[in-house]
């Protein structure tokens, strides 16, 4: 199993680091007291959920019960588990200023200027901070920059992970897909709808995806389409998005919309990536 205990300063980005983790497949857990530890990992490894990867973040918010993690980790190298501190820190300035930006008061003293506090939180961090095997430091990091950091040290290349995509169709007289990133209108090709041997299928009939693609601008359009996404999602996982949602639409989301959907699920899944398909106007479509 890997195990990874995700700590450091306040206002340093951990609440990034444990949504890049949850992006990476681990099961994350927010604070948890040091104490159950041992408890926590005796129940995974009991669980038949097959949790292979688990990150738990701890820090100064646990107050007293943060002054546990010491013990816990020695007995924790007593008792074998392997496991990696992630620490996470940031200059002074630059945590001064998120902290200003945000209105925060600083957790190890809500009283106190915000310039002792992290003064004083750092002292107390210091000993852990020796201990962690990974120190990041977030003052220049935006949140893609800090996914390939993390990557790099799980020896995870996110860059060559396929992106998950979810490809629905839809009909515009009832709106569009509102987590679209991308959307694309086959209204202006030949509708099935007014061939009178064609109306009451679907697009997920043969006769139909073979009406739509049986005309020259159907093609070419097909193809522009996967040229476009084919571009884009080479770039956008670069930056360090693991899903997208692509949405083609028609009049009444029946025909011509479901028949490129079809196609474009097809395609990409040739390509290896996860796809979710999803005919919003079927009802009782088996979307897969």
């Amino acid at each position: 199993m890997s195990f990874i205990i995700i700590s450091g300063q306040s206002g340093a980005g951990k609440s990034q680091a444990k949504k890049v983790f949850e992006d990476l497949g681990f099961y994350c857990v927010d604070n948890l007291p040091p104490s159950l530890i041992p408890n926590f990992l005796e129940l995974i490894e009991q669980s038949n959920e097959n949790l292979s990867h688990v990150a738990l973040v701890m820090d100064i918010r646990g107050g007293k019960f943060f002054k546990d993690l010491e013990k816990n980790l020695v007995l924790m190298d007593e008792k074998k588990y392997k496991y990696q501190i992630f620490y996470f820190e940031a200059d002074d300035d630059v945590l001064l200023k998120r902290f200003k930006e945000t209105r925060r008061t600083h957790p190890v003293d809500p009283s106190a200027r915000i310039e002792d506090a992290l003064e004083k939180e750092k002292k107390m961090l210091n000993a852990l901070r020796e201990q962690a095997n990974i120190v990041i430091n977030t003052s220049n990091l935006n949140h893609a920059e800090l996914k390939q950091e993390i990557s790099k040290h799980l020896e995870m290349d996110v860059s060559k992970s396929p992106m998950a995509l979810t490809l629905i169709s839809f009909g515009f007289k009832r709106g569009i897909p509102l987590d679209s990133d991308f959307v694309f209108d086959v209204r202006f090709l030949p509708n099935p709808f007014y061939v009178e041997a064609l109306r009451l299928y679907t697009g997920n009939d043969l006769q139909v995806s073979d009406y739509v693609m049986g005309f020259e601008e159907s093609q070419l359009f097909f193809n522009h389409i996967v040229t476009l996404l084919d571009f884009a999602f080479s770039k956008f996982q670069q930056d360090g998005r693991m899903q997208l949602v692509v949405s083609v639409g028609c009049t009444g989301g029946q025909h011509r919309s479901v028949t490129f959907i079809n196609r474009l699920a097809d395609y990409y899944q040739q390509k290896g990536h996860p796809v979710q398909k999803v005919h919003r106007e079927i009802k009782g479509a088996s979307n897969d």
